[in-house]
């Protein structure tokens, strides 16, 4: 994150409505850039960018490859999906940080820029749980709980979500209990405890 102006975020959305709608509530708090599709996103895309709010369907290419080429280009700045497609279990590979359907609230998609920049701050395993986390709480809110116990990517997911706790268990030891997102970490961590058991 810049520290000499406000954190970046990069909006990719092919509705031109959407994306000003977007551009004019983030606009006072945050430097707003637009893409209309894949390619001109991934042109946009450098590393002053903190976060990207990216649409799911787009002509050309679709927002899971720009997220797929984002990941691949080893970029650290977060990512929420921001789409009307209903959450299925092929997201359990996706590699966001947070996925919000629309038509979001001006108040929730702030409050999503708000986390992913808290998490910026914290470490690759951390953010890695975390991310995990996002996905595994998009399915429980979109899915029967038959539906998750009958799916194999659901529990591999929750056994990469335990496996990811006990490496991040320690870290967030060493991490002091003072900031928001860690007190926040600890208390998924624990929700996620008492849920396996």
């Amino acid at each position: 994150m810049s520290d000499t102006g406000p954190p970046v975020v990069l909006v990719v959305e092919d509705e031109p409505d959407v994306a000003e709608t977007y551009r004019r509530w983030l606009r006072s708090t945050y430097d707003v850039r637009v893409a209309a599709d894949g390619p001109t996103a991934m042109a946009e895309l450098d590393a002053s960018v903190d976060v990207v709010l990216l649409d799911r369907m787009m002509p050309e290419m679709a927002g899971e490859e720009v997220l797929r080429e984002i990941r691949d280009r080893e970029m650290t700045c977060r990512v929420a999906m921001v789409t009307a497609v209903d959450p299925d279990f092929d997201v359990v590979e996706m590699g966001f940080d947070a996925y919000v359907t629309k038509p979001p609230e001006r108040d929730e998609l702030m409050e999503t820029i708000e986390r992913l920049l808290d998490r910026a701050e914290v470490d690759d395993d951390l953010q890695q749980y975390y991310s995990l986390v996002a996905r595994r709480s998009t399915l429980e809110a979109e899915k029967t709980e038959a539906e998750l116990n009958d799916s194999p990517e659901y529990a591999n997911l929750v056994d990469r979500i335990e496996r990811q706790r006990e490496e991040v268990d320690e870290e967030l030891g060493d991490m002091s209990t003072d900031t928001d997102f860690v007190g926040a970490v600890r208390e998924i961590m624990n929700d996620e405890g008492e849920q396996t058991e």
